[in-house]
C-alpha cells in the first residue's frame, strides 16, 4: 500500500504545476542521445505525449547531427564544423535534408501518434514556416549553406495548436533564391518560442546542464541569469557547442520567453522531472 501512496504523493506534487502550466506553450528542442536510444526516445515522447494530453501546447525542433555525420561518413562525405556550427556544402545539404526532414522528423510524428497523441510533422520550407539568408562568411571561414532566420511564419503552428496537435520542426529553412539552408536547431527552438510567446523553452543535451566546472559535476549551476551567461561566455566557461545556444536563449528570454530549461535528455522522463517536481533537474536560465 506505501508504495501506492507514495505515487499519489507525487501527483498531488505535480498539482500546482500542472494548473500553472495549463493552457502554456512549451518550445522543446530535442536532440542527443535521447533521440539515439530507443528506450529514451520512447520515454521523451511519453512526456511529450502527457504534457499534450494535460492541455499543454507543444512544439517539438529536433536535431538529427549524429544521424547526418554516420550517413555523411557513410556517403564519404567529411563532417566539419566550426564555432558549434556544421560547414554545409551542397553534398552535405542533400544528407542534410534526406535526414532531417525525412527520416528523422516522420519517426518521430510516427512514435507520437503510437503513444496516444496526433501530430504533425513539419520542415521549415513548409508553407515558408522559416525564411532565412546564408550565413556571412565569419574571419575567413565560408559556412555554406548555413543559414540565419529572417523571419518565422506562425500560421501552420498556430493551426496545429488550435486543433490539438503537437508540432514537429526540423531546423530547415528556404531563402530568397528557393535554395535549402541549414539552420542550428538551438537557434530555431529560441526564435520560434520568440515569435509565438511561448512561456518556456527545454534543451534536450547529454548533459546536466551548465557547469561552472565541466570537470566537476559537482558545480552544476541550477539557475542563472542573462547577466552571469553573458560572463560565462567572456570567460571561457561557456563555448563550444553551447555558444550558439546560449546566444539563442538570451535573445528570447529578452523577447518574453520566461524561462530556458537545459536538462539531460538521457535521465528517464526528464521532461517531467524538470516541469512537475519541486526540485528540477538541470539549469534554468531566466531574465
Amino acid at each position: 500500500m506505501q508504495k501506492y501512496i507514495e505515487k499519489a504523493n507525487l501527483l498531488i506534487e505535480a498539482l500546482p504545476y500542472i494548473r500553472e502550466f495549463s493552457n502554456s506553450t512549451v518550445v522543446i528542442k530535442y536532440g542527443g542521445s535521447a533521440m539515439t536510444d530507443d528506450n529514451l526516445r520512447h520515454k521523451v515522447l511519453e512526456d511529450i505525449v502527457l504534457m499534450n494530453l494535460l492541455g499543454i501546447h507543444v512544439i517539438i525542433v529536433h536535431g538529427g547531427g549524429k544521424h547526418i555525420t554516420e550517413l555523411s561518413s557513410r556517403l564519404g562525405i567529411k563532417s566539419e564544423f566550426v564555432n558549434g556550427l556544421r560547414v554545409t556544402d551542397s553534398d552535405t545539404m542533400m544528407v542534410t535534408q534526406m535526414v532531417l526532414a525525412g527520416l528523422i522528423n516522420k519517426d518521430i510524428v510516427a512514435d507520437i501518434g503510437i503513444i496516444g497523441a496526433k501530430a504533425c510533422g513539419l520542415s521549415g520550407k513548409d508553407g515558408s514556416l522559416i525564411s532565412a539568408k546564408k550565413k556571412q562568411s565569419d574571419n575567413g571561414v565560408d559556412y555554406g549553406f548555413v543559414g540565419e532566420i529572417t523571419a518565422i511564419n506562425t500560421d501552420l503552428l498556430n493551426i496545429m495548436k488550435t486543433n490539438g496537435y503537437i508540432s514537429v520542426v526540423s531546423p530547415l529553412a528556404i531563402d530568397e533564391n528557393g535554395d535549402s539552408l541549414n539552420i542550428n536547431a538551438d537557434v530555431v527552438a529560441a526564435r520560434i518560442a520568440q515569435e509565438i510567446k511561448a512561456n518556456k523553452i527545454i534543451y534536450l543535451t547529454d548533459v546536466d546542464g551548465l557547469f561552472m566546472d565541466k570537470n566537476d559535476s559537482q558545480t552544476l549551476i541550477s539557475s542563472i541569469d542573462i547577466e552571469k551567461c553573458t560572463k560565462l561566455k567572456k570567460d571561457g566557461i561557456i563555448d563550444g557547442g553551447m555558444i550558439p545556444k546560449i546566444d539563442a536563449c538570451i535573445k528570447a528570454l529578452e523577447s518574453g520567453v520566461e524561462k530556458v530549461h537545459i536538462i539531460n535528455g538521457t535521465i528517464e522522463h526528464a521532461i517531467i522531472l524538470e516541469m512537475f517536481t519541486d526540485s528540477g533537474i538541470g539549469t534554468e536560465i531566466v531574465k
